[in-house]
């Protein structure tokens, strides 16, 4: 049993994490098994982030978030939640190894997931040429010609960043206008290796087992063409992590969770929500921190009102198997999150 448990380890569930265990409430955060860390993990230089002037790489940001969680007391749990029960005074998470898991408050903070196109060879090509994180998987694709998909932000962003590997790079949109800021547009085309094919888009991936090109379609004409790249890297967006409590929670019409004015409350008292799982408008990690800020604000409040005796219940279990938070750094990291640092030859080139 604990007082808050947080799903999520992003900027949000971090933060809200830091301000909670900070008020000495012990709180439970599940990383998931796979994507510690959150989007930031799949980020090169993030040079927006307040505090550091010379930037920062994504997964060295989150990895000071994750220390800082841990240094006030967050207890940490490197697993996959499969399951949440919301309704009710106590709360109830199911994990897919470490066991099931109470308490009085939980704070939604899942993020958002990359979007696919949902064309043919999608699926079988997946991971064989086809890749959703140019940090990830950029290296694979040194001296080659590979295609980005999307017109925004963070498809002018993967696109620099593979420049580092590839021979060239082109950038696939479906219009001739893009939804890039300017700056980011403006750095992409003074890049010499950055190619531009507008007015496209994709119909099918070729290939059998692995990419060989893209059956494209001019947008204007309709005319259906094939161009050959060895390598597809899909910038179009994210879709907000809802499935594990879509059936319990109300949502907004853009699918994101539905909150009370500004405040992180959700439909049912006790679950709060934090970052891209709220916000289907900025999704910046700055403002899913500030979010995360107020959830931790909202469920020490909440935890003000609830009956004594579920409170002496948590205090009763926490004694007999949680340690003292510690305001003390911890000696090491829980665990290292900056795929630089676990195979630095596969970034050489950094």
């Amino acid at each position: 049993m604990r007082n808050v448990a947080i799903i999520g380890s992003g900027p949000a569930g971090y933060t809200a994490a830091i301000y909670v265990a900070r008020a000495g409430l012990k709180p439970v955060l599940f990383t998931s098994a796979v994507t510690v860390g959150g989007e930031l993990m799949n980020t090169t230089d993030v040079e927006n982030f307040p505090g550091f002037p010379d930037g920062i790489l994504g997964p060295d940001l989150m990895q000071k978030f994750q220390d800082q969680a841990v240094r006030f007391g967050t207890e940490l749990v490197f697993d996959d939640v499969e399951s949440v029960e919301l309704e009710g005074d106590i709360k109830r998470i199911h994990t897919a190894y470490e066991g099931d898991y109470e308490a009085l408050a939980v704070i939604l903070a899942t993020g958002s997931a990359y979007r696919r196109l949902g064309v043919p060879g999608e699926d079988r090509l997946s991971g064989r040429g086809i890749s959703w994180c140019a940090t990830c998987d950029g290296a694979f694709f040194r001296e080659q010609h590979i295609a980005v998909i999307g017109g925004g932000d963070s498809a002018m962003e993967e696109a620099l960043f593979l420049t580092r590997f590839a021979d060239r790079v082109t950038i696939i949109h479906r219009s001739a206008n893009f939804r890039a800021s300017q700056i980011m547009l403006d750095r992409a085309r003074s890049n010499e290796k950055i190619e531009w094919l507008t007015d496209a888009k994709v119909l099918e991936y070729l290939g059998e087992t692995s990419l060989e090109g893209l059956r494209l379609e001019n947008t204007q004409t309709g005319e259906q063409f094939d161009r050959e790249f060895t390598g597809t890297f899909v910038a179009i967006g994210h879709d907000p992590r809802t499935e594990l409590f879509s059936d319990q929670l109300d949502l907004t019409e853009t699918g994101v969770v539905a909150v009370e004015g500004r405040s992180s409350r959700t439909s049912l008292p006790g679950v709060f929500a934090a970052g891209d799982v709220l916000d289907d408008q900025y999704r910046q990690a700055i403002t899913a921190a500030g979010s995360g800020t107020v959830a931790a604000l909202d469920v020490e409040e909440y935890l003000g009102t609830l009956d004594r005796e579920l409170l002496a219940r948590v205090a009763e279990d926490a004694s007999g198997t949680t340690d003292e938070a510690t305001t003390e750094p911890a000696s090491e990291p829980v665990i290292s999150l900056n795929p630089i640092a676990l195979n630095p030859s596969s970034f050489a080139d950094k």
